[in-house]
């Protein structure tokens, strides 16, 4: 059975936000100002459903002012490799699923961080989609001292005041043109990509796996609903809204059985193991058929408790434990982005 496995990088594979920390490594109060600029974003996808804007262009949004206080690719490249984290169990969850399928990774995250990420996984570069772009652009010192002082306003504004400045102020100025320049690959950027690569294999929404955990991730999961296996690891409010299926732990090898099933068998078996396993875990994993070696591997990992895999339901329950995992393995700032 032709099957592939796709997979968001940060969250499902990496600790990190890579753009938060960015932003607040080398911004004033950069932390600050992203978690304004992803609240904006939040409400601009998720509430008001802004045509033509994608959850996750936050990472647009913030390009003039990474420019403005002297981020280049260079910087950004070295401060990627230098800060990027691992959820435990990442590795051999990816290679688990290039060892029985094709598979790829669909990120928001900029080019810097995601190649920094397959230097270090040996991932290949050729199966990832993620947002491209460069920060060698001139910015002159008028500007400059202008997105200064914007970011200010931005730190301290209400819904209003950052609209004004998104969509009016920055784009009238030279290095707006960044903002028409720069797409991300987030919201139905990322549903794009999944059907891209489908179609590039030959294959149908019925074959694919999707890991996600955030806002970004809501049109690819929704894509694969009623079809494929649309997956939530740790995910918040927004992810979970969409999977079909609700992974919580601190261990990305938690994904190991549904990845080894997934590559041999239709959506039905798997969502019947998972209903199965949210009842009875050991009995699950000895009553379908598992390959031997992926659930003693499973069981010798998780032998001092085994992780949450369970349907979705609508419980307040549910999102509270894949939040508090979220938080704990990522830490707060990290984990209630959106």
């Amino acid at each position: 059975m032709n099957r592939v496995f796709v997979t968001d990088c940060e969250g499902p594979v990496s600790l990190n936000d890579n753009a938060f920390e960015a932003a607040a490594h080398f911004m004033p109060e950069g932390d600050r100002f992203f978690r304004k600029v992803s609240e904006f974003d939040d409400i601009l996808a998720d509430e008001i459903k802004r045509p033509g804007y994608n959850a996750g262009d936050t990472l647009k949004l913030i390009v003039p002012f990474l420019v403005a206080y002297g981020v280049t690719d260079e910087k950004l490249i070295e401060f990627s490799e230098e800060t990027l984290k691992l959820v435990p169990g990442a590795e051999e969850t990816l290679e688990l699923a290039m060892q029985l399928m094709p598979a790829y990774i669909i990120s928001t995250s900029y080019r810097h961080y995601i190649e920094a990420l397959c230097r270090r996984t040996g991932f290949p570069i050729e199966n990832t989609r993620h947002t491209t772009l460069t920060l060698n652009v001139p910015v002159g010192d008028d500007e400059r001292e202008m997105l200064m002082k914007l970011r200010e306003e931005v730190i301290d504004g209400d819904f209003q005041d950052l609209d004004e400045i998104f969509f009016k102020k920055i784009p009238q100025m030279r290095i707006g043109r960044l903002l028409e320049e720069v797409q991300t690959v987030g919201g139905d950027g990322k549903r794009v990509a999944l059907k891209g690569i489908l179609s590039e294999l030959g294959l149908t929404a019925k074959a694919a796996m999707y890991v996600g955990d955030s806002i970004t991730d809501v049109e690819p999961l929704r894509e694969l609903r009623g079809k494929g296996i649309p997956i939530s690891f740790n995910g918040n409010r927004y992810a979970l809204r969409e999977a079909e299926v609700a992974v919580i732990s601190e261990d990305a090898r938690a994904l190991l059985p549904l990845v080894d099933l997934h590559s041999r068998f239709g959506r039905n078996y798997v969502m019947e193991f998972v209903k199965a396993y949210s009842d009875d875990p050991e009995r699950a994993l000895e009553s379908f058929r598992v390959d031997f070696r992926v659930a003693e591997r499973f069981e010798n990992i998780f032998r001092d408790a085994y992780p949450t895999i369970t349907p979705v339901d609508d419980t307040d329950e549910l999102v509270e434990e894949s939040l508090a995992v979220r938080k704990r393995i990522r830490g707060e700032d990290v984990g209630s982005l959106g």
